[in-house]
């Protein structure tokens, strides 16, 4: 969980060649229509950043559930992912309008409000609240349902798509596994889950699944990743309001926040909100919505191994069995195919540990 020279150096390369993406040359924009040149090279490049960005969203966003396992060990529950969203916002949103040169409107930063209150406060902070009961990886599988609960919203929104029967079979598995998990005791020898800390995590990925709808539907800036900053900003300081007003600033003594916790912090910071969303604005540019979407598939399944394996927790066979419900239904939500592209982006949440 260090930042090493490898790292930043994968980020700053992923964050300087989306600005040039995002921002055309002048010559590229007096030849728009003309067939690109071939230049030696970039087809090895964007293959080998390709890999990379696949590997940062399916690895990194599936280790934060460890990160704030850990991060809530001596740091005020609430208060790790608003200071976690609040420096990332702070960070990153000066350099992108900078970068970018543009200035959000006031309809876009109600959008960003909205967005970050529900994504961020509501369904990060619920993420953090229930690990305090629910082991990360079985944290990680409930929050995959968000895919279903996307699928329901844009439905039932006015002009939805009615899901495919493969989708609403995949709909009834998935809280099948749901059920599985959170029902009757003992099964097959082991306790269920702390049925408050999955209420918890089912309401904040439905949260992060209206936040996620509400965000395609409604005005942000063109450069995704100021969205993001925007949204960090605003998600961040709500996060810091309820904090303080629950009475965590009094738990807050910097000195008795362990290392580890620290670290853990730093990780959040660097590698999910930094690398991970650029990796991911990265993917859409460049590969198609169903191969981006596998990380709702993947991370759960490296959430539960990183727990198995750096935190000690039981992969029960309970959770097993549940493991493999869910993550078929999944799977059926984000292979089933569409009529065109823009139907097939719309079951992807927004990016994040959700």
């Amino acid at each position: 969980m260090v930042l090493d020279t490898v790292s930043f150096c994968t980020y700053l390369y992923f964050f300087l060649g989306l600005r040039r993406m995002s921002t055309p040359t002048v010559a590229e924009s007096a030849n728009k229509g003309a067939p690109a040149p071939v230049v030696p090279g970039t087809a090895k490049r964007d293959a080998i950043l390709l890999i990379l960005a696949f590997a940062a969203v399916y690895v990194i966003w599936g280790s934060t559930y460890l990160a704030i396992a850990v991060g809530i060990e001596s740091f005020p529950t609430l208060l790790l992912p608003a200071t976690r969203h609040l420096i990332a916002g702070l960070i990153l949103y000066p350099i992108l309008r900078w970068k970018t040169g543009i200035r959000p409107t006031a309809g876009q930063w109600r959008t960003a409000i909205i967005t970050g209150l529900l994504l961020l406060l509501v369904g990060n902070g619920g993420v953090c609240l229930a690990e305090r009961t629910v082991s990360s990886g079985v944290a990680a599988l409930l929050v995959a349902l968000v895919s279903f609960w996307m699928v329901l919203f844009d439905w039932l929104r006015p002009g939805g798509l009615y899901p495919a029967p493969r989708v609403v079979a995949s709909l009834i598995l998935g809280f099948g596994g749901l059920v599985l998990l959170v029902g009757p005791a003992h099964l097959g020898g082991s306790e269920r889950v702390n049925p408050t800390g999955a209420g918890i995590l089912v309401m904040g990925s439905f949260a992060w699944a209206w936040g996620s709808i509400y965000s395609k539907h409604h005005d942000l800036p063109k450069s995704p990743l100021l969205g993001v900053a925007m949204q960090s900003l605003a998600g961040g300081s709500a996060l810091w309001m309820v904090g303080l007003l629950s009475g965590e600033g009094r738990q807050l003594h910097l000195a008795a926040i362990s290392a580890r916790s620290w670290i853990a912090l730093v990780y959040l910071i660097v590698f999910g909100s930094g690398i991970g969303f650029t990796a991911y604005v990265y993917l859409l540019k460049k590969s198609s919505a169903a191969r981006v979407g596998t990380y709702a598939f993947v991370n759960p399944v490296v959430a539960l191994f990183l727990g198995w394996l750096g935190a000690g927790e039981t992969i029960t066979l309970r959770t097993a069995l549940a493991a493999v419900v869910i993550l078929t239904a999944v799977l059926l939500v984000i292979s089933a195919p569409h009529k065109n592209p823009i139907e097939a982006a719309e079951i992807l949440p927004n990016p994040g540990e959700a």
